[in-house]
């Protein structure tokens, strides 16, 4: 980094020239689509790009999804772009560039550019990586070539482009060795989880087992169904307390509500979203009537190791709900075993630890690979962060 901002020092002492990006290219050269209704024009051997092969995290292209023939090419709007040529994207994704390492033909969501002399295509991929592209539209995001075009762009000299593309690709092979091993660890988390999940299974089935109806006509469980909210009724009442139903990302969360139903620890599942089990700690919120409900009594179960059981079961049986996930279904649908308090305290204990390594994005390995991208795009805008150069 300190040899960087020497040379840019020495070369550039006074800041470094911007110019628009239509400035910087010699060729602009749009693309287009081979007719889908003819078989003739596809799976050649032409790499045939569109929006979504430029969406992947690698800097340059090297495949496609999709491939065309000599006729899908003659006989449509598509263009052959060089290798050498950076491809950016004008709709759906907008900015996002990658440098073609063959000869590719694009569709018309994708403009081919050619730089001039003064401008290495690697040094603008990198920092295209840093500009943020507002697009326009309702239903598609998109920027006009016009406005593209427009777009200010740093050039330093090249042999200052040289240097950082270098150190760029360094960090970007360090960033990918990291993320393996990441990867790697995390997957050997996922496959222990589903070892203790598994066992679980299995324990959970040792002794005599019990329907949840039996359980429920013990007083130990009860089971019961939310009440309609809707994002009307959330809209005329909005507050702070959640509201949980089928769908939401992830904790299926309905959205925001100014009042609550339930203030304690419950087991809650998705009527129609499959019957997917979620574990709501102690705090104020709701649910919809398309999600059940379920208290325990934890001197007997504890609410977490059956919320574990549940959703073992759930993952492992891949049960078929035809009459969707009632509590009536739920209730006859699942038998598990009631083990001692001591042994259900082991094994959530067991699988708190692998869960939060493996799925809580504030802690554990993926917020480690989160935090390895985030110093790689810091230094990398830091690199790509010029004084301009005043006229």
């Amino acid at each position: 980094m300190n040899h960087i901002e020497e040379l840019i020092e020495r070369l550039c002492p006074d800041g470094v020239p911007h110019r628009a990006l239509g400035d910087c290219v010699s060729e602009n050269i749009g693309g287009g689509t081979p007719s889908k209704s003819r078989p003739d024009y596809w799976n050649g051997d032409i790499p045939w790009a569109s929006v979504g092969d430029v969406t992947t995290r690698n800097l340059s292209l090297t495949s496609t999804r999709a491939s065309i023939t000599q006729a899908g090419l003659k006989n449509s709007s598509s263009h052959l772009i060089p290798a050498g040529y950076v491809i950016v994207a004008t709709k759906i994704a907008p900015g996002e560039m990658r440098f073609l390492e063959q000869d590719t033909a694009i569709n018309q969501d994708l403009r081919g550019l050619r730089t001039k002399d003064y401008l290495d295509a690697h040094f603008l991929t990198y920092v295209f990586k840093t500009i943020n592209f507002i697009g326009h539209g309702t239903i598609v995001r998109g920027i006009t070539t016009p406005a593209l075009m427009r777009t200010r762009i740093p050039v330093p000299p090249l042999e200052v482009q040289h240097e950082i593309v270098k150190i760029l690709d360094t960090f970007t092979d360090l960033e990918a060795e990291l993320e393996a091993e990441l990867e790697a660890e995390l997957e050997s988390r996922r496959q222990q989880y589903a070892y203790y999940e598994e066992e679980l299974v299995s324990r959970s089935q040792i002794g005599p087992t019990y329907r949840l109806s039996e359980l429920e006509s013990q007083g130990i469980i009860s089971l019961g169904r939310g009440k309609v909210i809707s994002k009307k009724t959330i809209a005329a009442l909005p507050g702070d307390y959640p509201v949980y139903s089928s769908s939401g990302a992830g904790s299926g969360e309905f959205g925001r509500y100014g009042d609550y139903l339930f203030s304690d620890e419950r087991i809650t599942w998705s009527i129609d979203g499959g019957g997917r089990f979620f574990y709501r700690p102690p705090h104020r919120y709701s649910v919809t009537n398309v999600s059940g409900w379920m208290t325990v009594d934890n001197d007997i179960i504890r609410t977490r190791y059956l919320y574990y059981v549940l959703t073992a079961a759930w993952r492992h049986e891949k049960f078929d709900y035809t009459r969707k996930a009632h509590p009536s279904v739920i209730r006859d649908l699942y038998h598990i075993s009631v083990p001692p308090l001591s042994d259900q305290d082991r094994l959530v204990r067991r699988l708190d630890t692998f869960d939060a390594l493996v799925n809580d994005l504030n802690s554990g390995l993926p917020a480690e690979l989160n935090a390895r991208r985030q110093q790689y795009e810091y230094y990398r805008d830091k690199l790509l962060t010029f004084k301009e150069l005043k006229s």
